[in-house]
């Protein structure tokens, strides 16, 4: 057994009583711990990499928190003036309502009033930079609201470039003239939750069978030029097993499904406890079973690390998927001192604009509008693989959110999905924080 190393110190909160306190990274045989103690409350520790990838190669060169920094985090987010990253994506909340009753909800939903139409036209245009704002629709279920064709033609009138709609997809496959309306309200696109190929999977996640819905969905999406992102919430010994069945249908449904973005779960919401380690599926793991799963089609390289938040929030890598298989784009290098090369943090106007070019529906024209297909020759032209871009290109994304035992304010300061409440901009950690109750 190795001796306990410190490899890095931040902060974070005490998970009982939500107090600012020191933290450090810990690694002990070859896994790394966020570990802290609260003078209240005692010691705890929460599993952060399991070091399938080095840690020191995936994270970079990044800047520690050093005393005196950051003082007002997370408590006075709004945002700071200390806060290192603009916003990239703005989420609203239009409900807490929701047709579901999972488990696992980050945001509690439960059955309140809705905010009025003229309250969130209110709000998007205190939130909107005209041209700039990609805005996230999300409750809740915002599918529940009848009126959310005329919340997103709101949106775009407040001069947000890109609506996104947060949903479980269920009013999407039921209800294909809900979706039309969408379209012509100038929807962008749809992030879908969807947690895997198996119904028993969605029985555990979300209590009932919805697979067949959420194809409904996607096919009501395409009839409208909506593309689709598959969101899969990731819970160990659930649904883990099944990334590689999620992509290689995400792909062949191309170009209706943009990609996928994995949510690894996190313990906010309604957990009712602080979670053992066995039920953390860390960033690594995922990066190490998507290779594994997919047999080398996707390769641990082209899954770069996140720049526009921290490199521990998630990864992107960028994809076209060809008529004979998928092509990628992306590339990680690493330089010989072992940590990854181009570190430097993107702005949030970039990491937007990758969003939306590889997110939104692109419209198709010819043979690509057709069945996707065309002669072997053509895939050497360069026009015709530049138009294969925009019309089947393709993500692999992962968004790893914190909850309150495993917070770090390092990565927290560097969120730039941000929560719009009542006038300000929280970082979307902190927005949703939650503790596990005062001990005696």
């Amino acid at each position: 057994m190795d001796f306990p190393q410190v490899i890095r110190k931040t902060y974070s909160v005490c998970p009982i009583c939500l107090e600012r306190i020191p933290a450090q990274h810990v690694r002990i045989n070859g896994d790394v711990f966020l570990q802290k103690k609260c003078v209240r409350h005692g010691f705890f520790s929460s599993i952060i990499w399991r070091s399938n990838i080095q840690i020191s190669e995936w994270i970079g060169n990044l800047p520690e928190i050093k005393e005196g920094e950051n003082l007002n985090c997370p408590k006075g987010c709004g945002l700071c003036p200390d806060h290192k990253q603009d916003t990239c994506c703005v989420l609203l909340e239009v409900t807490s309502r929701c047709n579901l009753n999972c488990p696992y909800c980050f945001a509690d939903s439960k059955d309140a009033a809705d905010p009025t139409l003229e309250q969130i036209v209110d709000w998007l245009k205190q939130l909107a930079v005209p041209g700039k704002t990609l805005v996230q629709l999300s409750g809740g279920e915002p599918t529940v609201r009848d009126d959310l064709p005329e919340i997103v033609i709101s949106a775009k009138q407040a001069g947000c470039q890109y609506v996104q709609l947060n949903t479980n997809g269920i009013r999407l496959g039921e209800d294909k003239e809900y979706v039309k309306k969408l379209s012509e309200a100038g929807l962008s696109f749809v992030f879908m939750q969807f947690d895997g190929m198996d119904d028993d999977i969605n029985y555990q996640l979300r209590g009932r069978s919805l697979l067949d819905l959420k194809k409904k969905a996607i096919e009501n999406c395409a009839a409208y030029q909506i593309g689709v992102t598959l969101v899969p919430m990731l819970v160990p010994g659930v649904n883990t097993h099944n990334l590689g069945e999620i992509l290689r249908y995400a792909i062949a449904m191309s170009p209706a499904v943009r990609g996928v973005h994995f949510q690894p779960v996190s313990y906010f919401g309604r957990a009712p406890v602080m979670p053992l380690d066995e039920v953390r599926f860390t960033l690594d793991e995922l990066l190490f079973q998507i290779e594994q799963q997919m047999e080398g089609q996707i390769k641990l390289y082209n899954l770069i690390p996140s720049r526009c938040d921290h490199p521990f929030c998630g990864f992107h890598g960028d994809f076209v998927v060809m008529p004979d298989g998928l092509e990628a784009l992306s590339r990680r290098d690493v330089t010989v001192s072992g940590t990854c090369c181009g570190s430097e943090q993107v702005s949030a106007d970039k990491n937007r604009a990758f969003v939306a070019r590889r997110w939104e529906r692109q419209k198709l024209s010819g043979a690509l509008s057709s069945c996707g297909c065309s002669d072997v020759q053509d895939i050497q032209d360069m026009d015709y693989f530049l138009q294969r871009v925009k019309s089947h290109g393709f993500t692999v994304t992962a968004m790893a959110f914190q909850d309150a035992g495993n917070l770090d304010l390092e990565r927290l300061r560097r969120c730039s999905l941000h929560v719009f409440d009542h006038g300000k901009f929280v970082p979307f950690c902190a927005h949703y924080l939650s503790g596990w109750g005062l001990k005696n």
